[in-house]
């Protein structure tokens, strides 16, 4: 978990900058938003199936 240290005469705005971007070169956003988008793996399959299908569509259509 990154941490910042407020230094002296450090308004608050630059601080939560700081932390934004130790927070971005961690990864933590990535890894949240990744949690926040969970599937069932049913849900994955069904997913993969129609994104096979589309793609499988668009070629035929273009030969």
């Amino acid at each position: 978990m990154p941490g910042i240290k407020v230094r002296e005469n450090e308004s608050i705005d630059k601080a939560i900058k700081r932390f934004k971007k130790e927070c971005e070169r961690e990864g933590i956003v990535q890894e949240i938003k990744r949690a926040s988008r969970f599937m069932k793996p049913s849900e994955k399959r069904r997913k993969k199936a129609l994104k096979a299908e589309k793609r499988r569509r668009s070629s035929e259509g273009r030969r």
